[in-house]
């Protein structure tokens, strides 16, 4: 699949503080790409690096075929940019913030585009009210389809969701993933790690001013291949017997219960079932618990602290 986005070795320093050491990734067109990272890990510094606002020290990029640095214009004419905070005119409404940017952009059928994008964020019964009544999430969808207008092919999105409620963060990221199905390459930060597991294809996680980790929320969770496995019993004999058949294993015992740690394979979980079920031990409850992408996320950035 064609990249859209490609960055190699991006460095920036502020003063004496190196914040981007050498960051290097590619984003396909119509995925959607989430950097992850501590607070201060320096996502925003390379959103704004990418979109044109701050200049890198050294390192190149492209985006849809543009070089950041020689074709700045081209870039901008491609791109849209969504920061942390709702960019709206309060004293306008709804649907004048919309005609306002179509206008500034000099976008054919503005307003034909504006009835579209109002649809698309469910804001037509609040178009005409002013932006002043609108609550966080009603702000946050305008702001995401005023960067629509003029169809731009990648759109950047800084944190989207921080402060919203969970009703509004659900409707912002049902609105995303259509704009990744339609075609539109979506790069995200975030601060929840919920939230690129629900809609990335990618992630990649900046820590020490390098990508520490990268790949789909599945590859990642493999960094740590144990799973867990707790199973419960009636008898505290039987929870004895259990631990006896299931020597070699690493169990943690309760008075009736025991935690297996596995390699998260389907082997492993067999092979402990059919020990048990050969040996005609009854289980109560049986529960599986695997990595999460926090878990992974901690990992990565413990490991580099070390």
């Amino acid at each position: 699949m064609e990249n859209t986005i490609k960055v190699s070795n991006l460095k920036k320093a502020f003063k004496k503080h190196q914040v981007l050491k050498g960051v290097t990734f590619s984003i396909p067109r119509g995925s959607i790409f989430a950097l992850l990272g501590s607070n201060g890990a320096g996502k925003t510094t390379c959103v704004r690096i990418l979109s044109t606002l701050t200049k890198a020290d050294s390192g190149d990029a492209t985006i849809c075929g543009y070089d950041i640095f020689r074709e700045a214009d081209k870039v901008r004419g491609c791109i849209s940019l969504t920061g942390q905070f709702a960019a709206v005119d309060e004293v306008l409404t709804g649907r004048e913030n919309l005609h306002l940017i179509g206008d500034l952009k000099h976008t054919p059928n503005t307003r034909r585009q504006t009835e579209e994008l109002l649809a698309a964020v469910d804001l037509q019964d609040a178009a005409d009210k002013r932006v002043a009544t609108y609550s966080g999430g009603m702000r946050r969808r305008l702001d995401i389809a005023m960067s629509l207008i003029g169809n731009p092919q990648v759109i950047f999105l800084d944190e989207p969701t921080t402060g919203l409620d969970p009703q509004s963060r659900i409707a912002v990221w049902d609105m995303i993933a259509r704009l990744a199905e339609d075609g539109t390459t979506i790069f995200l930060t975030t601060q929840y790690l919920e939230e690129a597991e629900n809609l990335a294809d990618n992630i990649a996680i900046l820590h020490n001013g390098v990508i520490t980790a990268e790949g789909s929320p599945e590859k990642l969770k493999k960094i740590l291949p144990i799973g867990e496995i707790h199973l419960e019993f009636t008898r505290t004999a039987e929870k004895e017997k259990a631990r006896e058949i299931l020597e070699g294993y690493t169990l943690i015992t309760g008075r009736k219960t025991l935690e297996i740690s596995t390699d998260g394979s389907v082997r492993q979980l067999s092979d402990i079932l059919n020990r048990l079920n050969s040996s005609g031990v009854p289980i109560a409850r049986f529960t599986q618990n695997q990595p999460s992408l926090e878990d992974a996320f901690l990992t990565v950035i413990g490991e580099n602290n070390d």
